[in-house]
Parts: structure tokens; sequence; C-alpha cells
């Protein structure tokens, strides 16, 4: 069976020639929390400000969090797994996800730097200012959205790098694990395999 990777080493391979651009592409894992904790709590605070209800409150947060992992799942399968047939076009492959399959364990590049999240943060937020007219609800919807991801960008860095205990998340370990050792062309959910099942692209399950 064909190896899926190149090295299981934890160590960063050397994608640009530009020293900033290099830096720009790591970052430690804990950084998205210092950065995304913060505007998760200032959305919360203008919601209130707002006179938001605890009811609807928690009703967009949850939703913000569940379109999270609809728009994880689509850009895992459809942009980060489409895979051009220019030069150019496998190499930005290769630096926006190509390099995280050849090299699963490296401790630099299992969470999105802020130098792309960012950009797409902002565009998220345009895009959903733009579907809330009343953005009493934007605020919560942007915090459970923004907390799905930092849920998704930690989870991901546990799953290549902490041993779990418990079956559940043992079970959401393994589903990735099977994305990157097994079948790349399965189980695009990492944070949940939700829509894996619902649009039947997760792995079978062994018969016992």
């Amino acid at each position: 069976m064909k190896k899926l990777y190149v090295s299981n080493s934890t160590e960063s391979v050397r994608m640009f020639r530009s020293a900033w651009m290099e830096a720009l592409s790591k970052v430690h894992f804990s950084v998205p929390l210092f950065i995304y904790i913060p505007v998760i709590g200032f959305m919360t605070w203008l919601a209130i400000d707002k006179g938001i209800s605890t009811g609807y409150y928690f009703l967009f947060l949850v939703a913000g969090i569940a379109v999270w992992t609809a728009t994880e799942y689509v850009l895992h399968r459809f942009v980060f797994h489409f895979e051009p047939s220019s030069e150019w076009g496998k190499r930005i492959h290769f630096i926006f996800h190509g390099v995280h399959h050849d090299y699963p364990k490296d401790a630099k590049r299992l969470v999105m730097p802020p130098s792309a999240s960012i950009p797409l943060a902002v565009g998220f937020y345009f895009l959903f200012s733009g579907l809330f007219p009343d953005k009493v609800y934007l605020y919560p919807f942007y915090a459970g959205f923004i907390a799905g991801y930092l849920v998704y960008d930690m989870l991901h860095y546990a799953m290549h790098h902490y041993n779990f205990k418990s079956d559940l998340m043992k079970r959401v370990k393994q589903h990735h694990m099977l994305h990157h050792y097994s079948d790349p062309t399965k189980g695009y959910g990492v944070s949940s395999s939700l829509w894996d099942i619902i649009l039947r692209s997760g792995f079978p399950k062994k018969k016992k």
C-alpha cells in the first residue's frame, strides 16, 4: 500500500526562501486562542449591549457553530482538496493543504496561521453582516462561528499530538487519522463527522 505521507516528524519543512514568508506560514497552536477568544467576548458584549435575550443569544450562538461545521466541511473537501493541474496551482495547493498531508505532525502547521485566518475571519464577518439586517443577531451568530473555528483548530492539533482517553474522542481522532493514513478522499469533517454522514463521504463501519 502506498504511503500517504512523507514524514511523521514534528519538525517543519521549509516552504519559502523568504524568511518573513516562512515565518508567516508557521504558528504555535495557542496563538488562535489569544486572537479569537477576545473576538468572541467582544461579540458577546455587543449583543448584550444591544439588549439581546438569553434565549436568542444561545439560539444564534448554536446556529453559528452549526454553520461553522458546514463551512469547515466545504472548505476542507472542495477548497483544500482541490488539486489543480498547473504547476503554480500545485504549488498553491501544497502551501495551503498539501504540506499538511505530507507532514501531518508538523507542530507549527496544524492550526491556521493568522496570515490566513484573519483575512478569512474578516471576510466571513462582512458576508454574515449582509445576511443579518438586525446586527443584534449577527453578533452571537458570529461568536458561535468563531467558537466553532477555535474548537476545530484546537481539536485538529490535539488529534495529531494527543492520546485521548475517552471513547468519544478516540472515535473523533480515528475518523481524522483514517483521512490522513488510509483514504484522503473520505472523512472531510474534522471537528465533527456530521456532514460526512449526511453526504456519505465517511468511512464504512467495520463489521463486528
